[in-house]
């Protein structure tokens, strides 16, 4: 399959993501690495913090949404990176045991002025647990290279 071009997105596309489960080694794992705080290293702090049991770091569900964003379309994309996230919101904890699935919804597309042949496709992403609950929020623009350059023809 050839990869897709800024020209292959467009405003409204949805794009769907996962589904991946979250194991308690996982989370384990994650913050004993990169957020070792106790209610994400062990379900007994867990479970006498306000989150009521092993939750992933918001950090770990953020690893997760883009390894769902990388399988179901980055890497099928002529991507040249982003520039940043506008935001990420954790609207619930990701527990051990939940499996997360979401969506990618193309909100805006423009060409990239100060780099001819580049488009910014901004982005939004929605992820849920396996009962509907939203766990997160994000929105993000990201380049992606264009088929051919705005005004050549075709």
């Amino acid at each position: 399959m050839d990869k897709l071009f800024y020209e292959d997105f467009a405003v409204g596309q949805e794009i769907q993501l996962g589904p991946i489960p979250v194991s308690a080694e996982e989370i384990i794992e994650f913050a004993a690495e990169f957020d070792p705080q106790p209610m994400h290293l062990s379900e007994e702090a867990g479970k006498a913090s306000l989150l009521g049991g092993l939750a992933a770091s918001g950090w770990h569900t953020s690893a997760l949404m883009m390894r769902m964003m990388i399988d179901a379309y980055v890497l099928k994309s002529h991507g040249e990176g982003a520039p940043g996230i506008e935001f990420v919101e954790w609207k619930k904890p990701v527990m051990a045991g939940d499996t997360l699935s979401g969506r990618t919804t193309v909100e805006e597309m423009r060409p990239l002025r100060s780099r001819p042949g580049i488009g910014v496709i901004t982005t939004r992403h929605t992820l849920m647990n396996q009962n509907g609950d939203i766990v997160l929020n994000a929105r993000n623009a990201a380049m992606v290279r264009m088929r051919q350059l705005p005004g050549a023809a075709q």
